[in-house]
């Protein structure tokens, strides 16, 4: 059982050290943002709590010494510097490390715990604080009592009280608080044309609102002012808004009114507890009560407040008390309520089985509409029909569910441009766009590898030193553009710098040196960029940390091929080179085009083709050799999927061109017939069939037969080295 929760640990500690990397990377870039130094300490202080409850003692160890330096960060007593931020991310990799590790081998990792902890003691006795920090860093943890992840678990007095009322005036909160609001106007508000409802009507743009009015100031008929106001108002507002906001809604009535904006109930994230404050105590607590009225009247076993009604406590006052005992307890409930459901973390080997059992329903689906065609009855097409909305839309919920945003990716390359600038001296920003751009999760954990190269690669080999920018009339400071679009079936993700651009004569010697090609070959500026994706090929002088082993593009191209993708390259010199990767969406289930060539099925995955074209029989045997056919005035070269196959029985008289694009060029495809489209769930291959090229998987069509899926650019790849196009 204990595995079990120290899994869970785990998991969101990986989460929070993600969220680390993030906020320190900012800080450094905004170092006297107060909000992104409490959230470095609230993140070292949560992990420490739990990691000390569920038994791993080192990391609870050394996340307390890293937490005193924070706190002395946080109390402005330490500034914020690169120094700093890099010690702290090496912490943040530290706690990392020894995550992946079992809670009992930790004590392997005291040596290297203590030198980092050396290190930050040194910075801090640099700031010359050393004395309030090692006093911090002696007292024992008290993980127990951390368990929360508050940022603050010693009892409120009031010196801690008056250092953290500034941040709660003008701060918004992380969840709602609760505040009482006294608000009474003067009697001659009207005059000023100031309607009091609109400023509660305003209060309640910023939350949930309770009100109640106190009429018992109204004067009789005959003394009645009508331009006069004499209600006053109970207020209970739930919002994140800090109180400086709150006190805005009445700044211009502030000066003739009597007002109070008191702060009531600030319920942590994880708050269990709904129960607010009982009656008694909040009557007493705002002097309408007496506490041994209260309790006198309590020990009756009657309703309190009826009994202080009958006691002399004014009924408005009452009600009052009770209402704010309701509204704090429902907003806390509410508040659970959303924490509690608005995620629920699943093991991704559950999803995988849900997207398989979704997988059969619509191969199930496909034989039940199969079978309607067949029998025509009128009642199963009504059910085939219901059952294909229905399984259409759990397809589609389901696989949303395995689509995450690529910015959890995507963030993970700031840390790695920080890092490479200091090792190469250069000055390199990187952007992102399109961080909420989503993706099938098992793409996502495909997509490291290729943006690491791709952006390793440009720092190295794209970006320039910055005495080298500066006489080239650039910023000395370049920049890294990381960009994610949706376009029809597929993810672009493009890697964009502003560096020197390709060298094509560098690349044309290299090729020419390893003999990829000969001197006399002439190439076109997009045949010298393809010469990058050669297996083994690198333009690096030097072999570094970096690069020049050979290592990069080739990979970049085998990884994103195989996910069913595309790689194109852009590059103007001087200017700098964009790399772009068309990736599918999901790799579980996708619309396809199903085809029949001779007696066997096969399925073009429906994004990569363009359109269908007919050929006839007597016009293929016209250009004999030459795979060519004129579409719309332009040549198009085509592969005979027959020949590819080996097909066997009779030609039709008219068969089909699909045309698909493959490496910004079109290339046909000659088919016997298109059937049409396809819900197609990909199963693998086996390993006998997995190298099959030209094959990416299989599919069951709805007679349970089986069709193979096309791997459109493995088969453009194929028949281009084959020469399969010849004038």
């Amino acid at each position: 059982m204990l595995d079990k929760f120290q899994e869970s640990f785990r998991e969101e500690a990986y989460e929070l050290l993600n969220d680390l990397e993030r906020i320190l990377l900012n800080l450094e870039d905004h170092p006297e943002s107060p909000e992104d130094i409490a959230a470095v300490f609230r993140v070292m202080h949560t992990v420490k709590g739990s990691a000390g409850m569920f038994g791993f003692t080192e990391i609870a160890r050394f996340a307390h010494e890293v937490e005193s330096t924070l706190d002395a960060v946080r109390n402005g007593k330490i500034p914020v510097n690169r120094e700093l931020v890099s010690l702290t991310l090496n912490a943040r990799d530290h706690i990392r490390e020894m995550l992946e590790e079992s809670a009992s081998a930790g004590a392997q990792f005291t040596v290297a715990s203590d030198k980092l902890i050396e290190q930050f003691r040194i910075h801090v006795a640099q700031a010359g604080v050393a004395p309030s920090v090692a006093a911090v860093a002696k007292e024992p943890a008290a993980p127990l009592e951390e368990l929360t992840g508050n940022e603050d678990s010693t009892p409120h007095s009031e010196a801690s009280s008056s250092v953290e009322a500034p941040q709660g005036e003008t701060r918004d909160h992380a969840h709602p608080v609760t505040y009482r609001i006294a608000f009474k106007p003067g009697e001659r508000i009207f005059l000023n044309g100031t309607n009091p409802v609109l400023l509660l009507s305003e209060l309640a743009e910023m939350g949930e609102l309770s009100v109640i009015a106190y009429t018992d100031g109204i004067q009789p008929l005959g003394r009645l002012e009508p331009e006069n106001c004499y209600v006053a108002w109970d207020l209970l507002l739930t919002t994140k808004k800090g109180r400086t906001a709150v006190r805005d809604v009445f700044m211009f009535v502030e000066d003739d009114s009597e007002l109070l904006v008191e702060l009531i109930d600030e319920p942590e994230g994880d708050e269990q507890d709904h129960e607010y404050r009982r009656l008694g105590q909040i009557l007493v607590d705002r002097g309408f009560a007496q506490a041994g009225q209260v309790e006198t009247i309590a020990v009756r076993q009657r309703r309190l407040g009826e009994m202080l009604v009958e006691d002399g406590v004014n009924s408005r006052r009452v009600e009052a008390a009770l209402a704010e005992q309701e509204h704090v307890e429902r907003s806390r409930k509410k508040l659970q309520n959303e924490l509690s459901s608005s995620s629920v973390r699943v093991s991704s080997e559950k999803l995988d089985d849900l997207v398989d059992l979704v997988g059969e329903l619509v191969t199930l689906q496909a034989r039940l509409v199969q079978t309607d065609d067949q029998v025509g009855h009128s009642g199963l097409t009504l059910v085939s029909e219901n059952f294909d909305r229905l399984a259409t839309e759990l397809r589609d919920n389901t696989m949303s569910l395995r689509m995450v945003p690529i910015g959890t990716t995507f963030s993970k390359f700031t840390r790695l441009v920080r890092d490479l600038s200091h090792e190469l001296g250069k000055h390199v920003e990187i952007h992102t766009v399109g961080a909420e751009t989503e993706l099938d999760k098992s793409v996502i954990d495909r997509l490291n590898d290729p943006l690491v190269h791709l952006i390793r690669n440009s720092m190295d080999h794209g970006i320039e030193k910055p005495e080298e920018r500066s006489a080239a009339g650039k910023p000395s400071e370049a920049e890294i553009l990381l960009k994610a679009e949706h376009s029809g079936a597929n993810v672009v993700i493009t890697v964009e710098d502003d560096g020197a651009g390709l060298n094509r004569e560098r690349i044309r010697a290299g090729a020419v040196e390893r003999g990829i090609i000969t001197p006399e070959q002439e190439l076109s500026e997009s045949e010298i960029d393809e010469l990058l994706f050669a297996p083994g090929f690198s333009t690096s002088e030097n072999v570094t940390s970096v690069s020049g082993r050979g290592v990069g593009m080739d990979v970049v191209r085998r990884e994103i091929e195989e996910l069913g993708g595309t790689v194109a390259i852009h590059s103007a010199p001087g200017e700098g080179t964009s790399i772009e990767l068309a990736i599918p969406l999901t790799l579980a289930i996708i619309e396809g085009l199903l085809v029949q060539v001779g007696e066997a099925m096969y399925v073009f995955p429906l994004s990569a083709v363009g359109e269908c074209i007919e050929l006839s029989n007597q016009e293929r045997k016209d250009n004999g050799k030459r795979h060519f056919v004129s579409n719309r005035g332009e040549v198009l070269p085509y592969v005979v999927l027959r020949d590819v196959f080996s097909a066997t029985g009779n030609e039709p008289e008219i068969e089909q061109i699909v045309v698909v694009s493959s490496q910004g060029e079109d290339i046909g495809f000659v088919v016997d017939e298109v059937i049409g489209d396809h819900q197609t769930v990909i199963k693998n291959l086996g390993r006998l069939y997995r190298h099959i090229e030209g094959i990416s998987g299989a599919t069951i069509l709805g007679d349970g037969s089986v069709a193979l899926i096309l791997d459109v650019q493995k088969l453009c790849s194929v028949a281009k080295r084959d020469h399969q196009f010849t004038h």
